[in-house]
């Protein structure tokens, strides 16, 4: 054949697969499947088997098949003592066909998790990444939980294994929400499941709850700690978000240490990750050192200069110190697989733990009746002697009929039909055993059978409460340190923008019009970020606001540029400007709030020559006085006169502003700065993230000018005065009083001295001045700590105390500022001389509090209104008094001084300076 004849040939054999030749002969074959179909059967059936069998767990017994097998593989070897995972591994295999490496992963995976499977050698760690040793050095073996939870013959349906030798369990009867607590995380064929860990103990408080028909509201719980904000956890279904954050103490100003990472994040990632962020100018950091060993402790070493609060968010922006995880619960229902919520799954879960133990109390509910049926058998057949009547029988039938008949009379007694196998047994029973019979312990034994099955039947008869009383008693045996290692918190929300380092120089060609940070030759302009908005005034009145790029073209003759923050309200502008139509000068102050980024503004009356004539950008809205120098062919007779624009509203950028000459100006100079116009900012506290703001959320602290600041007393006994920086970060777990510092408020403390064991009470100012430093105010001495403290005017302590070691608890209110003066901030205080003290309390700041009775600093009744009795010699006092006050009622002025002269002659003496004054 020629070529072209085989490439036509090769070609129908391809395209047509129906046709073959046999022994020279045609043949058609109707029953093919196209290349296309198999691929698609096949595709399913691979897809199928990676859901089922390898990526999704049952939701019976939360495991995926590997697991499974290795669990079942460990309890075949199970005799209490430890095996090498090698053996393990080995074990497994007669039921998992898919290699010891696959078999060994899995096993390290559920070794780390700490629940099942009790460890032995070095096993890895999760935190630091590092890898479990070689199979043939660590060991293993099930854990009492495991053997308590996870097996029960009785109630596990079996298959075959994969090679027909075997039987394996389909699933584990597993009596424990294991999923839950485990968590998982696999990817099939167009499917994933990511269910989080929960915590032990909630878990079991949520069956209860559950059983009890309440709701239950579960919360990740993760074994490297750390810090969750499940705003949006959405019930782990999908669709929702959880964001894992590391937790960070600042130390000083040049150091922060790393105590914990975020799940699924190993340290040297964490590390890799700050390196990478310094290298590409998102952080500025010196060093990190990593110095974890049985607790993780990362060193971030920050050079001179550099904010630790700042860094701290930068953390949490740019690296893995914060991370955010999609949960997305998918589990095999009916060989499905099935998207739910983790409370659906705990719902699912305890009630298929109460079919468990309802099919248990069933089986142990068969085991004793058939115990009670045999050993009310066996007694009927000893002690009636039935076993005589079998001496003259000469065939098996005939025995077993005569053993048969003897028991007649006694069937009726019996709890179930007597069967061939009974009477068989019956025939078993050793010449010994008749001999020696006791009669009273058989009774003994029947009784407690019986009193076993009346416990069974009841708790058969009332599932629920024996379910609960099961998870309690789970709860109580193993739960003890298992309680949560993951804070729940708020985070607040970190804009990149707003923590990027100044890692950009910005230059600008004034007069070509060229902003951008590659203009080294020209004039420099400040630092920024390469995140930055820049805001850039021209001299004809207009502006814009652009990225920050290497070169960009804004615009000829730039007389002012810089980083625009678009939510700083405080920033103002003064301008004076010339309007090109008339030549008129005006004024105005105005803020740039909103904008569309590069579009063009105009900020004269937009006609054309208007040109600007002075302009300041003021960072807290100043106000100043400019001297404004005319033209000398100005008309006016003078030619020099002042402006002060705090004369000016402040305005939006549009506004045309107020005439200040209608005369040709020659130059304006500033001639002095003016106070801020908008005043101080007004500064919040929010109490569930720990940050200040500026947007009403949380409490009010008051407002802040350039000098004011912060105080902060620690739950550590000791205080800090602190700025009101935004980026400022506050534990709030840590903290006891946080607001306004004012030098004359007094801090009232209650502690106890760990030397002497004795309570004291102090009260102080605090006399310091330094700001981000701390300053203990009680002793450092071994077990010393801070009761109670407030800055209450008038602190009223509750203490509960004995005074003897047989006394009973007694109670007193005790008045602070009666009992002890205000004196050094480092003086030891008071002792309170009371045997043994259980609780204090003292009011906080914001609490309304009514002093202690009959103590002389209590506050004094109200006047009353109305006519009272006046004392003559004190009614022209009085009126006097009345008059300056403005107080109709001369006679309440007398009772608000306790009717004493000279008290009456003193007010009276301030009121009549206050008046003149």
């Amino acid at each position: 054949m020629h070529n072209d004849e085989l490439n036509k040939e090769e070609l129908e054999q391809n395209e047509a697969l129906e046709v073959e030749f046999t022994d020279g002969e045609e043949e058609t074959i109707h029953n093919v499947t196209p290349v296309a179909g198999l691929y698609e059967n096949w595709f399913l059936d691979y897809a199928s088997y990676v859901i089922l069998e390898r990526a999704v767990p049952a939701i019976e017994d939360g495991l995926k098949p590997v697991q499974r097998r290795i669990l079942h593989a460990m309890k075949e070897m199970d005799d209490g003592r430890f095996n090498k995972v090698a053996n393990v591994i080995g074990q497994t295999m007669q039921y998992h066909p898919h290699g010891d490496a696959s078999i060994g992963d899995a096993m390290v995976n559920l070794g780390q998790k700490d629940l099942l499977i009790e460890t032995q050698g070095n096993w890895g760690d999760v935190r630091t990444g590092d890898s479990a040793a070689a199979p043939r050095y660590i060991e293993a073996r099930l854990s009492k939980f495991a053997l308590d939870v996870v097996f029960n013959p009785q109630t596990t349906l079996w298959q075959l294994s994969y090679d027909g030798r075997k039987n394996e369990p389909v699933t584990l009867p597993v009596k424990f929400p294991l999923l839950l607590a485990q968590g998982v995380e696999g990817i099939a064929v167009g499917l994933s499941t990511k269910i989080m860990p929960h915590n032990f103990r909630e878990l079991i408080k949520g069956s209860i709850d559950v059983l009890k028909g309440r709701s239950t509201q579960l919360m990740p719980d993760f074994p490297n700690g750390g810090q969750v904000d499940v705003t949006n956890y959405n019930s782990g279904a999908r669709g929702g978000k959880i964001r894992v954050r590391a937790t960070i103490e600042k130390v000083d100003k040049s150091l922060l240490i790393i105590r914990d990472v975020p799940y699924g994040i190993t340290t040297t990632g964490l590390m890799e990750s700050i390196v990478k962020a310094s290298e590409n100018n998102k952080i500025k950091i010196k060093k990190v050192i990593d110095n974890t060993a049985a607790e993780v402790e990362i060193h971030v070493q920050l050079p001179p200069g550099v904010s630790p609060d700042l860094t701290m968010d930068a953390l949490y922006a740019f690296t893995d110190c914060e991370v955010s995880i999609s949960p997305n619960t998918c589990v095999i229902i009916d060989e499905k697989p099935h998207f739910l919520s983790v409370d659906e799954l705990l719902r699912i879960s305890t009630f298929k733990t109460v079919d468990l133990l309802k099919r248990e109390l069933e089986i142990r509910k068969g085991e004793l009746e058939d115990k009670w049926h045999y050993s009310s058998l066996e007694k009927i057949f000893i002690e009636n002697r039935i076993y005589r009547d079998i001496e003259e029988c000469e065939t098996w039938e005939a025995v077993l009929e005569a053993i048969d008949k003897g028991l007649d009379p006694y069937k009726p007694l019996l709890r179930r039909e007597v069967t061939e196998e009974d009477i068989i047994r019956l025939t078993e029973i050793k010449i010994k055993r008749i001999s020696k019979y006791d009669s009273f312990k058989a009774d003994e034994y029947i009784k407690k059978l019986e009193e076993e099955m009346a416990e069974v039947d009841d708790n058969l008869a009332n599932l629920i409460r024996y379910a609960i009383a099961y998870f309690e008693g789970l709860l109580k045996k193993y739960g003890q340190g298992r309680e949560r290692k993951t804070q729940i918190k708020t985070f607040d929300v970190i804009t990149a923008q707003k923590v990027a380092i100044a890692n950009q120089k910005l230059y600008m060609n004034a007069k070509d019009g060229f902003i951008g940070t590659s203009l080294r030759k020209d004039e420099f302009v400040c630092d920024c970020s390469d995140m930055d908005d820049i805001i850039v005034f021209r001299k004809d009145g207009k502006f814009m606001v652009t990225k920050v790029a290497d070169k960009t073209f804004v615009g000829k003759d730039i007389i002012m540029a810089g980083v625009y923050n678009k939510n700083d309200e405080h920033m103002v502008y003064n301008m004076i400007y010339m309007d090109g139509k008339g030549g008129v000068a005006y004024a105005k102050r105005f803020a740039v709030k909103s904008i569309t980024r590069d579009k063009e503004y105009d900020l004269t009356k937009g006609n054309k020559g208007s040109k600007v004539l002075y302009l300041t950008a003021n960072p807290n809205s100043e106000s100043e006085v400019v001297t404004i120098t005319l033209s000398p062919s100005a008309t006016a007779r003078n030619k020099v006169l002042d402006f002060d624009f705090a004369e000016l509203m402040i305005k939006g950028k549009g506004s045309n502003g107020n005439i200040v000459t209608k005369y040709p100006v020659k130059k304006v100079v500033q001639k002095s700065l003016g106070e801020s116009t908008l005043g101080g900012r007004e500064i919040f506290y929010d109490e569930v993230i720990g940050r200040l703001n500026t947007e009403s959320r949380g409490r009010y602290l008051g407002s802040f000018n350039t000098d004011d600041t912060i105080l902060v007393v620690y739950d550590d006994g000791s205080y800090e005065l602190t700025s009101f920086d935004l980026t400022n970060h506050y534990v709030v777990e840590r903290i006891k009083v946080l607001q306004k510092f004012d030098p004359e408020l007094v801090i009232s403390a209650i502690y106890y001295e760990g030397e002497n064991k004795t309570y004291y009470v102090k009260r102080f100012k605090v006399e310091t001045s330094t700001v981000g430093k701390r300053f203990a105010f009680i002793p450092e001495t071994k077990n010393s700590r801070l009761e109670a403290v407030s800055t209450h005017p008038e602190p009223l302590a509750t203490i509960k105390y004995k005074l003897s070691l047989r006394g009973e608890k007694e109670t007193e209110k005790l008045l602070l500022s009666d009992f002890i003066d205000v004196k050094g901030w480092k003086a030891m205080g008071n002792k309170l001389n009371y045997f043994k003290v259980y609780d204090v309390s003292v009011p906080k700041m914001e609490e309304v509090e009514q002093p202690v009775e009959d103590k002389p600093k209590a506050k004094k009744p109200a006047p009353k209104k109305g006519p009272v009795a006046v004392p003559s010699e004190l009614k022209e006092l009085a009126e006097e008094a009345a008059k300056l006050s403005g107080n109709e009622h001369p006679e309440a002025v007398i009772v608000e001084n306790d009717t004493d002269s000279s008290g009456l002659k003193d007010e009276l003496k301030k009121k009549k300076q206050l008046d003149l004054f």
